[in-house]
Protein backbone atom coordinates (compact mmCIF):
# COMPACT_ATOMS: atom_id res chain seq x y z
CA UNK A 1 0.00 0.00 0.00
CA UNK A 2 2.72 2.80 1.02
CA UNK A 3 4.77 4.19 -2.20
CA UNK A 4 6.85 6.13 0.22
CA UNK A 5 10.90 5.09 0.82
CA UNK A 6 11.52 4.25 2.76
CA UNK A 7 7.86 2.31 2.84
CA UNK A 8 6.18 3.20 6.09
CA UNK A 9 6.11 0.04 8.61
CA UNK A 10 3.43 -2.49 8.24
CA UNK A 11 0.03 -2.90 10.02
CA UNK A 12 1.30 -5.73 11.48
CA UNK A 13 4.78 -4.00 12.56
CA UNK A 14 4.58 -2.94 16.85
CA UNK A 15 5.66 0.59 15.49
CA UNK A 16 2.44 0.41 12.74
CA UNK A 17 1.48 3.83 14.47
CA UNK A 18 4.46 6.03 12.97
CA UNK A 19 2.97 5.52 9.20
CA UNK A 20 2.14 8.51 7.54
CA UNK A 21 -0.86 10.28 7.83
CA UNK A 22 -3.11 9.83 5.07
CA UNK A 23 -6.35 11.49 5.90
CA UNK A 24 -7.38 13.28 9.29
CA UNK A 25 -10.69 13.80 10.90
CA UNK A 26 -10.18 15.24 13.99
CA UNK A 27 -13.79 16.35 14.09
CA UNK A 28 -15.15 12.70 13.80
CA UNK A 29 -12.03 11.28 16.29
CA UNK A 30 -10.09 9.46 13.51
CA UNK A 31 -7.45 9.62 11.17
CA UNK A 32 -6.05 7.32 8.71
CA UNK A 33 -2.18 5.94 7.83
CA UNK A 34 -0.64 5.35 4.95
CA UNK A 35 -0.72 1.29 6.04
CA UNK A 36 -4.41 1.61 6.25
CA UNK A 37 -4.71 1.73 10.22
CA UNK A 38 -7.35 3.79 11.41
CA UNK A 39 -6.08 5.13 14.65
CA UNK A 40 -9.00 6.83 16.94
CA UNK A 41 -8.66 9.63 19.46
CA UNK A 42 -9.29 7.53 22.53
CA UNK A 43 -5.77 5.45 21.03
CA UNK A 44 -7.84 2.53 19.99
CA UNK A 45 -7.03 1.01 16.12
CA UNK A 46 -8.72 -0.75 13.71
CA UNK A 47 -6.04 -3.03 11.65
CA UNK A 48 -6.74 -3.46 7.56
CA UNK A 49 -8.14 -7.38 8.64
CA UNK A 50 -10.50 -5.67 10.90
CA UNK A 51 -8.43 -6.69 13.97
CA UNK A 52 -9.52 -4.34 16.76
CA UNK A 53 -6.80 -2.88 18.69
CA UNK A 54 -8.14 -1.81 22.67
CA UNK A 55 -7.33 2.00 23.61
CA UNK A 56 -4.11 2.08 24.70
CA UNK A 57 -3.21 5.34 26.58
CA UNK A 58 -0.34 5.51 29.03
CA UNK A 59 -1.15 5.28 32.61
CA UNK A 60 -1.17 8.51 34.06
CA UNK A 61 -3.04 10.18 31.56
CA UNK A 62 -4.81 13.43 31.94
CA UNK A 63 -3.59 13.88 35.34
CA UNK A 64 -2.43 17.35 35.63
CA UNK A 65 0.84 18.21 37.69
CA UNK A 66 0.48 21.65 39.11
CA UNK A 67 3.67 23.95 40.99
CA UNK A 68 2.82 24.60 44.52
Amino acid sequence: MCQHQPPCPTAESADRESARLMASHPEQGWSLLCNGVLVFEDTGELLPDGQIIAPHRPVGAGRVVTAA
